[in-house]
């Protein structure tokens, strides 16, 4: 029983351990580069300089010890002869022939002061490899009390040693005690890092070339341009994705194309029927009856071309480059109702590459929806950061903020006075919409500065 309640227990004692580590790697993804290129630079570079640090300073840390241990040993040597040759050789003679022969023969700075005592010691360097070893050594081989001083940037090590009748001064060059490898360690480093780090940029670069190739030839597609030729030439998995796009293009484009057959077929057959009653309704005498059948019959006709609209969505017509401010002169002067309708082209002459047509009626839509319920519309158009903006705004009722995204729905109404209009299909806003992001952009909805509704029509180009 007690196996099976501490079994029960652990995953809840373990859950708040885990929370931490959560928060610690979701801060942590937040941090890292977003890019797909920066990462998978990071995934390669990362272990393999964390790899290489490791190895790199085990191997030159235990050559640097080893050969500072015997190059420490060796110098200690040296001292200890010095003093056995003082000690053993008259006065007079020893202290004169040492100083040549240390000079010479040993790169020893040696003299010695006699009646001079140990300067005070010192705390000890914690990491000083040097200044340990050669203590050890002095220790161990003189075994006399002893004075160091190896920190500084100095190029010399200054040992000192308590004689009987004296005290020992050596300078010996820092080179002559001490292995120094941290040049090399840096530049063994920075060296490799430098060619690794060059040849992973060159490699990513050639592999993330094909999945940008790809989301370009996505985009294009979606705006009607066509796509890139190249798009096969990539990794295995690269070109499984890309053949696997390509094929649904091709299915989207056949289902398109046959919507489109299918499409201009029912149209062509309303249109025959909408134009036999127009020739009927002529045959009988003119009276009020004959005039409300005839707005019935036009009625008809502009909602069957609305719903063709909607249906086709205008994406078999080609993209040309257009002028937008001559688009904009046209549907002021073909607006319905004797509104006033303001246009302003920032910039000159505007000319960006839409569908005429689809542009056009787009365009034609939220100025029809603007002045079908307000007095003033005011329309403006520029090209800012490589996109086209088209707003359009009207001192109409407005459409309340919780709606503003609905009315874009098809045959969607809402109970307010921009709806109370019975020659409203309720495809004019879903039309508009449809062809700006056929055009890769869309249309938001937005408070007006003249109190009623702005729609900002925005595509790239």
């Amino acid at each position: 029983m007690d196996a099976i309640a501490e079994s029960a227990t652990t995953p809840l004692a373990a859950e708040p351990r885990r929370r931490p580590l959560g928060r610690l790697m979701s801060a942590l993804g937040d941090k890292m580069p977003k890019g797909l290129y920066a990462r998978a630079l990071i995934i390669i570079i990362a272990p393999m300089v964390l790899l290489q640090s490791v190895v790199t300073f085990v191997f030159l840390e235990r050559h640097w010890q080893t050969v500072t241990h015997r190059l420490s040993t060796v110098t200690v040597q040296n001292i200890s002869m010095l003093i056995d040759v003082y000690e053993e050789l008259p006065k007079a003679q020893s202290v004169e022939t040492l100083t040549a022969l240390a000079e010479k023969n040993l790169g020893l700075r040696v003299r010695f002061a006699k009646g001079e005592d140990l300067p005070l010691a010192r705390s000890k360097p914690f990491f000083d490899l040097l200044d340990s070893t050669l203590s050890d050594e002095l220790k161990r081989q003189i075994g006399r009390p002893f004075w160091i001083d190896t920190v500084g940037r100095s190029e010399f090590v200054d040992i000192r040693i308590k004689l009987d009748d004296a005290v020992m001064h050596v300078l010996a060059k820092r080179s002559q005690t001490y292995a120094s490898n941290s040049h090399i360690f840096i530049v063994w480093m920075l060296g490799t890092s430098f060619v690794l780090l060059t040849v992973a940029i060159l490699f990513l670069r050639n592999q993330i070339k094909p999945i940008l190739r790809l989301a370009h030839a996505a985009e294009s597609f979606g705006k009607g341009r066509p796509p890139p030729d190249d798009l096969a030439r990539a990794a295995r998995e690269v070109r499984q994705a890309a053949h696997a796009f390509i094929e649904m293009r091709d299915r989207i484009e056949r289902h398109v194309e046959q919507r489109t057959v299918m499409l201009a077929g029912v149209s062509h057959d309303l249109r025959t029927i909408l134009t036999r009653f127009r020739l009927q309704l002529a045959m009988f005498e003119e009276n009020a009856e004959l005039d409300a059948m005839r707005a019935d019959v036009d009625e008809m006709q502009a909602m069957l071309e609305d719903y063709m609209a909607f249906a086709k969505g205008d994406s078999g017509e080609a993209i040309g480059r257009v002028d937008i401010g001559e688009i904009l002169s046209e549907v002021q002067a073909q607006a319905h109702g004797n509104k006033t309708i303001q246009i302003a082209v920032d910039g000159g002459p505007l000319v960006v590459p839409v569908r005429r047509h689809g542009f056009k009626r787009a365009i034609a839509n939220l100025v029809n929806n603007a002045a079908r319920f307000a007095e003033h519309v005011n329309v403006s158009a520029a090209k800012r950061n490589g996109s086209l903006t088209v707003e359009v705004e009207d001192d109409g009722p407005g459409v309340p903020e919780a709606e503003r995204e609905n009315v874009f729905r098809p045959f969607y109404r809402v109970d307010h006075a921009r709806n109370q209009d019975s020659g409203s299909t309720g495809l004019g806003l879903a039309i508009a919409r449809d062809i700006a992001r056929i055009h890769g952009g869309d249309i938001t909805l937005s408070q007006s500065r003249l109190g009623g509704l702005k729609a900002v029509l925005k595509v790239p180009v």
